[in-house]
């Protein structure tokens, strides 16, 4: 078949169509909240199996409309979405330029609390914050050269935790993300902001009004104080911390270090949710269970960093809900594609649930497959992007998986965990679209030798 006139536009939805992608995908997105969950809208998303029918949705624009990139129907602005697996891998390869991450939306959303951070940034000003964000990460080594000293972190609030739930026998949700806080302060700015929880609850405010974009006036006095609380613990470089990373790494005067680290503990909290959901699929599936205990074993003997199962669990919980579901970009020229011309200024949405989770494609899309990340070849070159891709990857795609492993190692060595809610799961049925975070609850069991443990 030929190819359209490259000076064409690409192809439009109907207003139907545009209007369906509107309600069952955007919105609920948008409900959830893309800077910090709601819970309530995350409960009834569950419960309404939202995220499965946006899923569904997305796949019958792709019947209807092939590939894509479609341009959808709206008052305000050219918006397309991305629905071909080729398609995802070009926008994310062509950012920063000609798809910047600095989308309008974003801007609007991440000016509540760190305007000056690189995701935000354009020309040299990101990739001078951009350099540093990886150089403080340590974005390509898998192990962060501070990760001895983070493992005792974690092995000290871990062992807190299951002290303080013990009695009760079981572990909810309020208190992991309480011991996940505390982790996450020590780990940026060291021991001396471990009970700062004023600071994370500023944070959370911000991100809340974060949730409004456009919508929510800026409050710049409490924005203001945020950073001086930030900037307080970062000039102390406690020994250890990614704060004495920091005061290492070489800084501009348009680095802005407070504006990069409060992306830092942004990012830290979906991992805490990640974390969190990795623990109910091993409690949920048995055999995986008993191979996660032996590495935890394994690790408990030897003092490894690196604890392979257990990142690829967290990064298989990161397919199968992910934390960043809309992935967003926008334009800075018109580009060519063999459909037509996508117009400068057009907002590009990919929808990672649709990739991660499209049945038909993926034989696994709704299975507990931790295997696929210690042999890509199992993946083909589908996209499945939990740390999206390209130029601008997370640079916290190996420090949060590490973290978030080691906490998983010692909650395993500490107890074995049963599933309390929620109580559908089952290594036979399909894992369901939404996992409620905010719900989750398990009980404390006495566990045998992990090698003992069955299927």
């Amino acid at each position: 078949m030929a190819k359209r006139n490259k000076a064409a536009s690409l192809p439009q939805a109907s207003i139907a169509d545009s209007v369906a992608f509107a309600t069952q995908v955007a919105l609920p997105t948008w409900s959830k909240g893309l800077i910090v969950r709601r819970p309530g809208a995350v409960a009834l998303a569950e419960r309404a199996r939202l995220d499965e029918r946006a899923v569904r949705q997305m796949q019958a624009l792709r019947r209807k409309y092939g590939d894509g990139p479609l341009l959808l129907r709206l008052p305000v602005r050219n918006q397309a979405i991305v629905l071909g697996t080729e398609h995802v891998r070009r926008v994310l390869d062509e950012s920063p330029e000609p798809f910047a991450t600095a989308s309008s939306e974003k801007r609007a959303a991440l000016s509540h609390f760190e305007p000056k951070n690189a995701l935000v940034s354009q020309g040299a000003k990101r990739a001078e914050r951009r350099q540093f964000n990886e150089r403080a990460l340590e974005a390509e080594r898998p192990v962060h050269r501070q990760t001895g000293h983070f493992a005792r972190i974690v092995a000290e609030e871990a062992e807190r935790l299951m002290a303080n739930v013990a009695p009760a026998g079981e572990l909810g949700w309020d208190d992991f993300v309480a011991s996940w806080g505390r982790i996450v302060r020590r780990v940026i700015f060291g021991d001396g902001a471990a009970d700062d929880t004023a600071l994370s609850d500023m944070m959370t405010s911000l991100r809340s009004r974060a949730n409004w974009a456009f919508l929510a006036p800026k409050d710049r006095t409490m924005r203001a104080r945020f950073h001086q609380r930030v900037q307080d613990h970062l000039d102390r470089a406690e020994s250890g911390s990614l704060a004495e990373t920091i005061a290492r790494t070489p800084q501009e005067p348009e680095t802005a270090p407070s504006h990069q680290v409060a992306q830092w503990l942004f990012a830290f909290g979906p991992a805490g949710m990640a974390t969190a959901r990795a623990l109910v699929l091993l409690a949920s599936h048995r055999a995986a269970e008993a191979r996660a205990r032996d590495e935890a074993a394994d690790r408990a003997a030897t003092e490894k960093l690196d604890l392979p199962f257990l990142r690829a669990t967290i990064l298989e919980s990161l397919r199968l809900w992910p934390t960043t579901p809309a992935v967003l970009r926008q334009t800075t020229r018109d580009t060519q594609w063999d459909a037509g011309t996508m117009p400068a200024g057009t907002g590009v949405f990919i929808y990672a649930p649709f990739f991660h989770r499209d049945d038909e494609n993926l034989p696994f899309a709704h299975r507990f497959e931790p295997d696929i990340w210690l042999n890509p070849q199992r993946q083909g070159d589908w996209p499945l992007i939990p740390f999206s891709g390209g130029p601008a990857i997370c640079p916290a795609r190996n420090l949060v998986p590490t973290v978030g492993s080691l906490m998983l190692a010692e909650l395993l060595s500490a107890s074995g965990f049963e599933l309390v809610q929620p109580d559908t799961l089952h290594p036979d049925h399909p894992l369901p679209g939404t996992l409620d975070n905010f719900a989750l609850r398990f009980r404390l069991r006495e566990t045998a030798s992990p090698r003992d443990a069955t299927g």
